[in-house]
């Protein structure tokens, strides 16, 4: 029991891990893709910004980094709009931080053409 114990608990940390990192990876490919879809129909940046920290609601909005390219002006029918979209995921279990780095940034990204 004292020599499996250990595995069996890094095992189970790993897997809580992976899914937390895993939904919140999810969560900002979707919501990329939201933002990208909104900006092809001709939105603002603002209002991009604002359906994004709408759309990712079980994350914290404070911590959201998202980068718009092009920016408002300087798009033109035709052209592609990028959306990345990053979030520090804390990692909790304290020997899984070391592989992964504490905190993990998790990205979202997503291209669409403007219409």
């Amino acid at each position: 029991m004292a020599f499996v114990l250990p595995i069996l608990l890094m095992i189970v940390f790993g897997v809580t891990e992976f899914g937390r990192v895993f939904g919140t990876q999810l969560i900002l490919t979707n919501s990329a893709r939201d933002g990208a879809r909104y900006a092809s129909v001709g939105a603002t940046d603002m209002e991009i910004i604002t359906k994004l920290q709408n759309g990712t609601f079980m994350l914290d909005t404070t911590k959201l980094l998202i980068s718009i390219s092009p920016t408002t002006s300087s798009r033109k029918r035709g052209d592609a709009v990028t959306i990345k979209v990053h979030y520090p995921v804390d990692i909790y279990a304290p020997v899984i931080s070391n592989f992964l780095g504490n905190p993990f940034i998790a990205k979202g990204e997503a291209v669409m053409r403007m219409e």
